[in-house]
């Protein structure tokens, strides 16, 4: 029974026409009878009928055939690109008159990489004269790399000398921060920090014309926002949240304990009455997990629990959450 042979391009060598090809590369020939089931051999030039022997087939150089394919293939991305340009050509007008359209394709764009990341935003910073918005949530123990902070100290000390603002949101956690305190110790110009319980993810808002947020979960790859909606909608999430938010620098506000309850403790004490793990509740508030542990069984302490369902009931008996911190 003869296979019946799948139609292809040159490019697409099939199987049995490939063993044929190899065949006949060992052999310095092949018979006619070798290519009824790959007529493509003789179809695209890869046999050819001997001088010698009209029945036998004699391999074309593998080399020349590959430099004709890659010949093709140029000619045929070329003519691609021709009607490619023809393409553009025929639309510039239409785009032109498509005000509706106008911004859409510069107001969101990919940034990847943490090195091209940072300097889009040293470049936006650089063009900047009003205000910097920045949310930054916690990244852990470790302060940033010297070389890192030096270089995001110098941006920023350059856009306070032309008369900038900048008001950065922090978790509670940084208030302690050794290297954060030093960082707006140094700074001179008019620069405010402010902390809360929870902060969202990182945000960055330049002149109210910019953003930056995060778009993958390592901060690999960020979005540059420019949509004048958005922008205003970050700036009214940050407004509130500052509002909302205890001073820390230029001069630091006394976070009040109450009966025993710290502000951190009851921060702690609402997530454990949503339900939330321990984990959980160590990366909201932005501590690690051995901290939170510590802290929750203080709050017992105060509150007499003895267990984590009694310590949830006393908190709602207790009514600490009711109180303003």
């Amino acid at each position: 029974m003869t296979v019946s042979h799948t139609e292809h391009g040159p490019e697409e060598m099939c199987s049995i026409g490939m063993r044929v090809y190899q065949q006949a590369l060992r052999d310095g020939h092949v018979t006619r009878s070798a290519t009824v089931t790959a007529p493509c051999l003789v179809d695209f030039g890869f046999l050819h009928p001997s001088l010698d022997a009209p029945n036998r087939l004699e391999p074309a150089s593998p080399m020349a055939m590959l430099h004709g394919l890659l010949r093709a293939s140029g000619l045929r991305i070329a003519d691609e690109r021709r009607r490619e340009e023809q393409l553009v050509r025929s639309f510039a007008p239409l785009i032109g008159t498509d005000s509706s359209r106008a911004t859409d394709v510069t107001s969101l764009m990919a940034v990847t990489g943490k090195e091209q990341i940072s300097r889009a935003i040293a470049g936006a910073l650089s063009d900047a004269t009003d205000q910097a918005l920045t949310i930054q949530p916690h990244r852990g123990t470790n302060p940033p790399p010297p070389q890192d902070n030096a270089r995001s100290f110098e941006r920023d000390q350059a856009f306070l000398n032309r008369g900038g603002r900048i008001r950065t949101l922090y978790p509670h956690t940084y208030r302690h921060a050794p290297h954060v305190l030093a960082r707006y110790e140094q700074l001179t110009g008019d620069v405010e920090v402010r902390t809360l319980d929870e902060v969202t993810e990182r945000l960055i808002v330049i002149d109210r014309t910019v953003a930056f947020i995060p778009a993958s979960a390592d901060r690999s790859l960020a979005l540059e926002v420019r949509h004048p909606a958005l922008i205003a909608y970050f700036v009214n999430i940050f407004d509130r949240l500052w509002h909302l938010a205890t001073p820390m620098h230029p001069e630091a506000a006394h976070q009040p304990t109450v009966n025993g309850i710290t502000p951190r403790q009851r921060a702690i004490a609402a997530l454990l009455v949503e339900g939330h793990t321990d984990t959980d509740i160590a990366d909201r508030l932005g501590m690690n997990v051995r901290t939170a542990r510590v802290h929750i069984a203080k709050l017992a302490a105060t509150l007499g629990s003895e267990s984590r369902a009694q310590l949830g009931y006393l908190i709602g008996q207790s009514g600490i959450l009711d109180r303003e911190g």
